[in-house]
């Protein structure tokens, strides 16, 4: 059971590969994670790369409010494959006050669901990596890109042949294309608050928010 203390503190509930790479991650990164899954082997693999691990089946309530639920900021569950499970659990740690439930989904009828079931957010891993792929592939200048919402993503892109040499203020990006300009990385340096007067060159990256019909222009370019 977690401690109050500065650091973040999580749980994962189902740690296959999805569960354990955000897991692994969020200890990388400072954070307190107990990671809960059914399989033995799977918790001992774990046992000395997370902060706290449990080997239990999480659609037991009873087993799953003794883990004291309301102390941690976020609750993942993972288990996408299995729906009954995923949605059980969702609707059990909101129902124990979990703060916050993020759960994967392996669909959109299966995400609709986790939201009914109290989801906060729900997280599609194969199909955003779909798109992400599918987007680098159909254009090179489009190098990444995240999914903010169901109308916005985050992108970094290359410029095209027409911006170079122009200044942020010349091209007027926001009103002229509905491209919202974040920052501009050169290399290793990275310019993070670009100003009006600041001129665009070939070798840059812009970090752009932009809605979707946007970026699918964009690509078809």
């Amino acid at each position: 059971m977690p401690k109050k203390n500065a650091k973040k503190q999580f749980i994962v509930v189902g740690l296959g590969r999805f569960g354990t790479a955000i897991a692994e991650t969020l200890c990388q990164d400072g954070a307190e994670v107990l990671g809960v899954d059914r399989r033995m082997d799977v918790v001992e693999d774990l046992r000395d790369t997370l902060t706290h691990t449990v080997q239990m089946d999480a659609m037991d309530r009873d087993a799953l409010s003794a883990l004291g639920i309301p102390d941690f900021d976020v609750a993942f569950v993972t288990m996408g494959s299995d729906i009954r499970a995923s949605g059980t659990i969702v609707m059990s740690l909101k129902e124990l006050g979990a703060k916050q439930v993020i759960a994967k989904a392996q669909d959109e009828f299966h995400g609709r669901m986790l939201e009914k079931l109290g989801a906060d957010r729900v997280l599609f891993p194969e199909r955003d990596m779909g798109r992400r792929v599918a987007h680098n592939l159909v254009s090179g200048d489009i190098i990444d890109f995240l999914e903010l919402s169901n109308e916005y993503s985050m992108a970094e892109i290359r410029p095209k042949p027409e911006w170079v040499g122009k200044t942020l203020m010349e091209l007027n990006m926001r009103s002229k294309l509905g491209i919202n300009v974040v920052a501009i990385r050169t290399g290793e340096s990275l310019n993070a608050m670009p100003l009006p007067n600041t001129a665009i060159s070939e070798e840059d990256v812009l970090l752009v928010v932009v809605k979707d019909e946007t970026l699918a222009k964009l690509n078809r370019r």
